[in-house]
């Protein structure tokens, strides 16, 4: 088997669960997303604090946080990522030691081709969360987007050992030994990643990670089937 061929990185999201393990918010209120419709009406120089408020009357740290996070999110997955940017750095000006404000910046910056502005922000989410086990994943997938695979191996391993059971950074981890040319090391990390999606019964990445597995086993060239895994 052939294993100087390269993975090919088309199109990481990492604000994505498939791609990073992010915050995963359950709903976004009405209000959200009216606030976030208003924002996506306007043009991009109008900045979204003209439009989104901060303390509402009666409302708790935690509440507007939340508020802010989910708008956030809402613009992300709208690809509005310089509108997501600005009510970050706005949420962090206000709450600069929030860890979960910070690794949200991060990967925005990253989709907007920012690489080491997002580990500072990535850092800064680590500064405030000692065991913040995304943040170290998020940099290992930066560093492995610009072909740095020691230095991504070196922040996944940091994420597994604050969380064992975290399926992406071994996911993420057999994809970084893989290129080194540790296959069996590889090997050992995805099957791992996917007994642990199986027990969390997520399906959608057990049957990617089964597809995958059986490929780097029968196929020479892995990277359409890593192109695959991680294009969504």
């Amino acid at each position: 088997m052939n294993l100087k061929r390269k993975v090919k990185f088309n199109s990481v999201k990492p604000l994505g669960c498939l791609a990073l393990g992010c915050v995963t918010v359950v709903s976004i209120s009405p209000i959200v997303l009216a606030q976030t419709q208003v924002i996506s009406n306007k043009s991009r120089t109008t900045l979204p604090h003209q439009q989104f408020q901060l303390a509402q009357m009666g409302e708790n740290r935690d509440e507007e946080r939340t508020r802010f996070i989910q708008a956030a999110d809402a613009l992300y997955s709208q690809d509005k990522f310089i509108e997501a940017e600005e009510l970050l750095r706005k949420l962090i000006k206000r709450y600069p030691k929030y860890a979960v404000a910070h690794y949200k910046l991060g990967n925005v910056l990253f989709r907007q081709e920012k690489a080491e502005e997002a580990i500072a922000a990535y850092q800064q989410a680590i500064e405030h969360n000692s065991r913040y086990a995304l943040a170290y994943n998020a940099i290992g997938m930066v560093r492995a987007r610009q072909g740095r695979w020691q230095e991504a191996i070196t922040e996944y391993q940091k994420a597994l050992e604050i969380n064992p059971e975290y399926g992406e950074a071994l996911t993420h981890l057999g994809q970084a030994l893989w290129q080194q040319g540790r296959r069996d090391e590889a090997l050992v990390s995805l099957e791992k990643a996917l007994s642990i999606f199986k027990s969390q019964n997520r399906l959608d990445q057990t049957y990617r990670l089964e597809q995958l597995l059986r490929e780097l086993k029968s196929d020479d060239d892995p990277s359409v089937a890593y192109s695959r895994l991680f294009s969504g």
